[in-house]
């Protein structure tokens, strides 16, 4: 495991509707991603930083994309997919694993902000491949599995003056 050091390297990579759909259950607020991205770098070189959003065509996410970028977030986009029984799906999990993966050759740190249960595997092998693994998110939403697997866990739920807007 990579050490704390001035000048690692650090991607973060957001997932933005686990983000967003926790803090409107829990606090029907949304998240300060300015604050996030400055947490999660906290003195170190940032190296990558993305946003994994979701096109669902509702008022104002263009302008929210924009946002994420002028805070210093690539975004990446995927359209909602609506089922012919009316059920809809967009999820970037494969996406985000990808890129962890391939970012790995290039950091000391990977900051996942999900709490989402499905990356605890990837937290194993970006540990085993050398790559200090964070993960921020809200406790009552974050799988333990992903807890477990990870170097460190930011509960987001106990600083919501710091994260959420």
């Amino acid at each position: 495991m990579t050490e704390i050091h001035p000048g690692q390297r650090v991607a973060v990579l957001a997932d933005a509707q686990n983000l967003y759909h926790t803090a409107q259950s829990l606090y029907s607020r949304n998240i300060d991603y300015s604050s996030l991205l400055e947490k999660c770098v906290s003195d170190r070189a940032l190296t990558r930083a993305i946003a994994y959003v979701v096109r669902a065509d509702s008022p104002d996410e263009e302008r929210f994309f924009e946002a994420l970028e002028d805070i210093g977030f690539e975004t990446k986009i995927k359209d909602i997919k609506t089922f012919g029984d009316g059920s809809k799906k967009a999820d970037w999990d494969v996406g985000m694993a990808l890129d962890a993966v391939t970012l790995a050759n290039h950091v000391d740190t990977v900051v996942l902000c999900t709490g989402d249960g499905d990356f605890s595997r990837l937290c194993s092998h970006l540990r085993h491949e050398g790559v200090r693994v964070e993960v921020m998110a809200f406790k009552e939403s974050t799988a333990e599995e992903l807890i477990a697997e990870a170097d460190s866990f930011l509960d987001m739920s106990e600083r919501t003056e710091t994260f959420l807007l």
